[in-house]
């Protein structure tokens, strides 16, 4: 079967079953080929087996990211290595193994070969002669190592052990239980329906559909027809083949409202049938548990309840991993803060408990042919790389840990909500408690979740809203002081939200630092309109004039489009009035030497022109009566402020201007 033995699928593999080798003409890697391919035969980790590759290498790319290198082989050296390998699987492993060699053309250069050593598992223990030892070989990850102690006894013990059950031959089955239409779709689906080969050919005890899967089928005994395998019932058998012959190996799926089973449950759904619609019926319902929220304010707006991957990891390894000779069946429990998916079983023994537990075990498989098909089907990572999936996506979600119980007869994977979604409903509540003007219970309810995350904005924002409604700014400023809040940390808007409330109350050395540091850090770019003119208004209130000449002129050139505020406007000739008095007081200061004082009279009428024409546009860009009313007298202001400034002329005589005389030089 060389059509199975493919380079891009191999080059894909983490891997505890892909040994990659340069070459192997030096007799030290030929015994190294050797030992790898009896402890491929050992099967510790219950792949099926594994596969030597000769003529390539492992390396990484510019990222650091594992990458294959296919140097090849010539002709005398594949001759070399193959003929190497196999006098040393045959004369120092104990009992004697012949791997196949198979020839494959090399991808980067036609005319050398890659070469091919495909191992199957056996049912014995193989020792390979290591100068005067016989030793014991297993795989380790990556990496072949000598079976000792425990590892060695448990080698030792499974090479005695009844079939796995996976590959057991049911004797109350027979071909007419298995469902044809689902069965050619599914091996469509994984590649392995093969033009030269019949959907019947591989309904027996000949032909295998994958290298390290059994054949479908086989035989009691020698006289008996061809009966199906426990995994070809569980994977593509009929549904009701599947409940009578396997009366717990089914799905219970449930959702709950709350946090705990208190509460009646909403739904509950019995997932029935080949264990891959189980699988893929599961993720379906929980994608639509997996709601997005989304977040404007945020660099990253929608984000999943839960992530995809995450989920579809633990589903599957829930039921390619369940221990199928335990009569009862898995579990997918909903809440509303996490997802409980208990697999029956408990966990493989040769997996470290502690790095289990934190996402850095290496992989084993309880059902090999299970996992196998389901890594075809591309319903799971290859290799075991299930649970570090898990992992790494809740990590780069921005989800808290994944959590697992460890029972003597289960293994419950939790996956805890964004916490976005349970921020969200929080918000949720105290939205309603504020509508229903419930302010000292949405009051307490924001401190409560505040005092867990300071700077959360959005609860900054709700505190300064509630304050507004019980006419206590004080309480905002008290939290501010408790956990010392840096204007430097929170966003622009929450900025404005603070400033539209402290402005409301006497003046505080906490609204002066507010006023400086927006005006100068505030950024526009992130501010809608309505928060720039409470931004303005604020300043205005604080006297900052010269803050709010820069700030607006800043919002005009950043964001054109807000030059028809006349909020920003009327506030921006506010701030030019107020400048025009500092000058005019500079005018008439005994002080000043005349110079200086036409220079100040000069300024004042410059200054007022300008706020006169902002004013107008104001007046052009009111949509209300009441705001034009203020603008108004804004202007009545300027005017008199005008005629102070009206530069001095010369004396009327009978309606005309008559220039002095002058008077004589004197010499």
């Amino acid at each position: 079967m060389t059509q199975l033995v493919d380079l891009t699928t191999l080059a894909k593999h983490e891997s505890e079953s892909v040994e990659w080798k340069k070459h192997g003409d030096d007799l030290n890697i030929a015994q190294s080929i050797a030992k790898t391919i009896s402890a491929f035969a050992n099967d510790i980790a219950n792949t099926g087996g594994g596969y030597v590759v000769c003529g390539a290498e492992e390396s990484k790319d510019e990222y650091g990211f594992p990458k294959v290198i296919f140097n090849g082989l010539t002709s005398t050296r594949f001759q070399e290595i193959e003929n190497t390998v196999l006098a040393l699987c045959r004369d120092r492993v104990s009992p004697s193994i012949i791997p196949r060699a198979v020839p494959l053309e090399n991808p980067a250069n036609p005319a050398t070969k890659i070469l091919v050593f495909v191992v199957h598992a056996t049912n014995d223990a193989h020792t390979f002669r290591d100068g005067t030892k016989n030793l014991y070989y297993v795989r380790s990850g990556r990496h072949t190592v000598e079976a000792r102690n425990g590892i060695l006894r448990e080698l030792l013990e499974r090479k005695t052990r009844k079939t796995p059950f996976d590959q057991v031959v049911n004797q109350e089955a027979t071909s007419e239980d298995i469902d044809l239409p689902y069965f050619r779709d599914q091996l469509s689906e994984m590649r392995l329906l093969f033009p030269d080969k019949s959907l019947e050919d591989y309904l027996s005890s000949k032909e295998q559909i994958a290298e390290f899967v059994l054949p479908l089928f086989g035989k009691l005994s020698l006289e008996e027809q061809d009966r199906p395998r426990n995994f070809t019932l569980l994977m593509f058998g009929k549904k009701r083949t599947i409940s009578h012959l396997f009366t717990n190996s089914y799905t219970i799926f449930s959702v709950y409202p709350g946090k705990d089973r208190s509460e009646q449950h909403a739904e509950r759904h019995e997932l029935t049938g080949p264990i891959i619609l189980q699988a893929v019926r599961a993720i379906d319902l929980l994608n639509l548990q997996c709601n997005t929220v989304y977040d404007k304010s945020s660099d990253k707006p929608n984000q999943r309840k839960y992530p995809d991957r995450a989920v579809k990891e633990a589903v599957v390894n829930a039921i390619v991993h369940r221990d199928y000779e335990i009569s009862e069946p898995n579990q997918i429990t909903v809440f509303s803060d996490r997802i409980e998916i208990k697999s029956i079983g408990s966990l493989h023994w040769g997996v470290n408990r502690g790095k289990f537990l934190e996402g850095k075990s290496s992989a084993k498989w309880r059902n090999q042919t299970f996992a196998y098909l389901f890594s075809k089907l591309h319903l799971s990572q290859s290799e075991g790389q299930g649970i570090p999936t898990i992992f790494r996506t809740m990590k780069e979600e921005g989800c808290p840990p994944p959590r697992f119980e460890i029972e003597e007869d289960s293994v419950t994977c939790i996956l805890p909500a964004h916490p976005r979604h349970a921020l969200m409903k929080n918000i949720a509540t105290i939205d309603e408690n504020i509508n229903l003007r419930r302010f000292d219970v949405a009051y307490d309810e924001i401190i409560s979740l505040l005092e867990q995350d300071p700077y959360n904005y959005r609860l900054i924002d709700l505190l300064c809203e509630v304050c507004h409604f019980l006419g206590t700014p004080e309480h905002l400023v008290g939290f501010m002081r408790k956990f010392k809040i840096s204007f430097q940390e929170l966003t622009p808007h929450t900025l404005i939200s603070i400033a539209d409330l402290l402005f409301s109350k006497e003046k505080t050395t906490e609204m002066a630092e507010l006023a400086q540091y927006i005006s100068q850090n505030a950024s526009i770019a992130t501010l809608e309109l309505r928060d720039i003119e409470k931004a303005v208004i604020a300043l205005n209130r604080l006297r900052k004039k010269e803050e709010v000449i820069d700030y607006v002129e800043r919002v005009f050139r950043e964001k054109p489009t807000f030059k028809n505020s006349h909020v920003l406007l009327q506030n921006l000739a506010r701030a030019q009035i107020d400048r025009a008095k500092d000058s005019i007081e500079t005018a008439k200061d005994r002080h000043a030497t005349s110079e200086r004082k036409a220079k100040a009279w000069d300024y004042v009428r410059k200054v007022l022109d300008e706020a006169d024409r902002h004013l107008n546009l104001a007046l052009d860009h009111c949509p209300s009566e009441s705001a034009r009313e203020y603008i108004l007298k804004d202007r009545d202001y300027l005017e008199s402020l005008k005629k102070i400034a009206q530069k001095p002329t010369n004396k009327k005589h009978h309606g005309v201007w008559r220039k002095p005389k002058e008077k004589p030089r004197q010499f």
